[in-house]
């Protein structure tokens, strides 16, 4: 071959180019059978939270005495309640609660644990004493009696009242920012050691010395690289503020009265065990057992296909 020919082959030659760190991730969740899996569910479950209120828009009213307390069948796929109201309906729209939940509490806790995170790692001294202070403060007080007191601190408090847009924090709302304000202490630590080891990076000193400010550096340079810390823990936050929901519910403190949810189910049917109807209990122990499954496997997963170090 001659110099000639070898340099027009190598001109035709096409220059794959390389894989981002996401694009990565998605290949290997793709080629991964649970993972795919898992994504269904979630998926599945995220259609249903958004019209499960079409398709039973008049479940409250549904009461029919003459189908209480029916077992399963084919006109009833999960058997009706003591009112009379199906079952499956009411767990379709328990998802939609749990799962509004979920997405809401992590959306407030995420982008808190995130930036208190990177301003304690970035910044250290004394704003890094402050924010480690306070988190081991919190995470000193069991959970779920700080969240109870945090929900009855919550009770006939209205943000914004009298204006359109007034949010009544005794229901839901206040279940939202609750759970928000108790699940970022996780994501906080991880986010403030990663930052720890990230500013001392080659990439960030060269920032510094070309004259970029500290929002600039964490902004544009360390918070872009923490973000995968973010995905990950807003995937595995659903399972804690799932579980929450329900915890809360069953004692009466999380949604407002009559609103269906995998909580109040199992509260309700709680003594119908006694006496032989385990279908509405079983129903909403099986729902949320499936999505916290389905939420714990996708999140190992891909917690695994963002590692940098585990790139083929």
């Amino acid at each position: 071959m001659s110099v000639l020919e070898a340099t027009h082959q190598i001109e035709e030659t096409t220059i794959r180019p390389g894989r981002s760190l996401g694009q990565d991730a998605v290949r290997r969740l793709a080629r991964d059978p649970m993972a795919v899996g898992c994504f269904a569910i979630i998926v599945l479950y995220a259609v249903i939270a958004v019209l499960a209120g079409f398709w039973w828009p008049d479940f409250q009213t549904s009461i029919n005495y003459e189908l209480r307390n029916q077992p399963p069948s084919w006109a009833h796929w999960f058997g009706t309640d003591v009112f009379g109201r199906d079952v499956f309906a009411k767990t379709m729209l328990g998802a939609k609660v749990s799962m509004t939940v979920g997405f809401m509490a992590n959306a407030i806790a995420v982008p808190l644990g995130l930036m208190l995170g990177v301003l304690a790692g970035y910044y250290g001294k004394r704003i890094d004493d402050l924010v480690v202070w306070f988190y081991n403060t919190l995470a000193s007080i069991p959970g779920i009696i700080l969240l109870i007191a945090i929900k009855f601190a919550f009770q006939n408090v209205v943000l914004f009242r009298d204006t359109a847009f007034a949010i009544d924090l005794t229901g839901i709302h206040g279940l939202y920012v609750a759970l928000g304000i108790m699940s970022w202490i996780g994501t906080c630590r991880l986010v403030r050691a990663e930052t720890l080891k990230i500013k001392n990076l080659d990439y960030v000193t060269a920032a510094r010395a070309a004259g970029a400010g500290h929002l600039r550096i964490m902004f544009r340079h360390i918070v872009p690289n923490l973000m995968h810390l973010a995905i990950i823990n807003f995937t595995i936050g659903f399972v804690g503020a799932i579980s929450a929901e329900v915890i809360l519910s069953f004692l009466g403190l999380g949604v407002d009265v009559g609103t269906p949810s995998w909580g109040t189910m199992i509260n309700a049917a709680r003594m119908d065990l006694v006496v032989g109807r385990w279908w509405e209990v079983i129903a909403a122990c099986g729902a949320m057992f499936l999505i916290v499954l389905a939420l714990n496997i996708f999140g190992d997963r891909l917690r695994d296909a963002l590692d940098p170090q585990l790139r083929i």
